[in-house]
């Protein structure tokens, strides 16, 4: 009686240590397996965030070639640097919404009692620059020439503005 008991025992003892190593070693297959598919799936939504990004920066002063080799006189006497010039006629641009009657740049005089600021500017190449503007309430595009004055300083003109209806 005894010997059958440890006959069972051992038995059972070597069926729960088959069983154990099966479903351990088929966890950690599946576990390869759904990393793998997670990888390439992340792979995948990282390469196309990346083809969005280029697609959305496609027209910019950093990413186009034509425009930036605009600033460079050949003769090497008077060069701008685009990636400095970028910020400061963001800056030079941004500096009018301190106007008490609102960004002049905006194409629009104001309507209520906000005045119109421009929020985000974005240089599309070396001539022109479209900016994003509003009074809080209502909301606007506009897009500018600027130049790059002899002294260096920075001209705006409003080319075409539009507001958004409510």
């Amino acid at each position: 009686m005894k010997r059958s008991l440890m006959l069972y025992l051992v038995i059972l003892i070597v069926l729960m240590n088959i069983y154990t190593y099966m479903f351990l070693s088929k966890e950690v297959a599946f576990e390869q397996e759904r990393y793998t598919k997670v990888t390439t799936k992340l792979k995948d939504s990282l390469k196309s965030v990346a083809n969005k990004v280029a697609d959305a920066n496609y027209f910019s002063l950093e990413k186009n070639e034509n425009a930036q080799n605009y600033f460079d006189s050949g003769s090497g006497e008077k060069t701008i640097q685009y990636e400095k010039l970028i910020p400061v006629v963001t800056e030079k641009l941004l500096d009018y919404n301190s106007n008490p009657k609102g960004n002049p740049y905006t194409g629009q005089d104001q309507i209520g009692a906000n005045k119109f600021i421009i929020n985000k500017v974005r240089i599309l190449n070396h001539r022109w620059i479209i900016a994003d503007y509003s009074d809080g309430e209502i909301w606007g595009e506009v897009l500018l020439k600027y130049f790059v004055n002899d002294d260096e300083t920075i001209a705006f003109e409003v080319n075409q503005s539009l507001l958004y209806q409510k």
